[in-house]
C-alpha cells in the first residue's frame, strides 16, 4: 500500500477543493469521486501483490466477495444523475473500507 494511502487522501481533498471552487457560478460543476475496490484490469496486473489484495478484500469485506467493474460503473452513473451531490467520495468495495484496511507488514529488523 506505501504510497497509495497518502496518494488517495490527497485526490480526496482535490475533490473537495474542487467542488468548492467549481460548484458556484458561473461554473456549477459537481465533482467527487469513486473509491472502488480491487478490480481486474490491465493496469493493474502492474500491481505487486495485487493478487493478495483481491484475497483481502474478499475475505474481510462486508460482502465477502469483490466488486465488480459493473457495480462501480452504477456507481458513477447515480453520481452523474445525482445532482445534489458535490465534493464527495463514495466507495464501492463491498464494505471493506468501513471494517477492513490493508494488512500492515512487519519487517524483522
Amino acid at each position: 500500500y506505501n504510497i497509495m494511502g497518502p496518494a488517495k487522501a490527497s485526490l480526496e481533498s482535490v475533490v473537495r477543493g474542487l467542488a468548492l471552487e467549481l460548484g458556484p457560478s458561473p461554473h456549477r460543476i459537481r465533482v467527487n469521486a469513486v473509491s472502488s475496490g480491487p478490480i481486474n484490469t490491465m493496469a493493474a496486473k502492474g500491481i505487486r501483490g495485487f493478487s493478495g489484495m483481491r484475497e483481502d478484500s474478499e475475505q474481510r469485506s462486508m460482502l465477502r466477495r469483490n466488486v465488480t467493474a459493473d457495480e462501480v460503473g452504477d456507481a458513477v452513473a447515480f453520481l452523474a444523475g445525482a445532482t445534489g451531490i458535490t465534493g464527495q467520495t463514495l466507495y464501492v468495495d463491498g464494505g471493506y473500507s468501513s471494517v477492513a484496511g490493508p494488512r500492515l507488514c512487519h519487517h524483522e529488523g
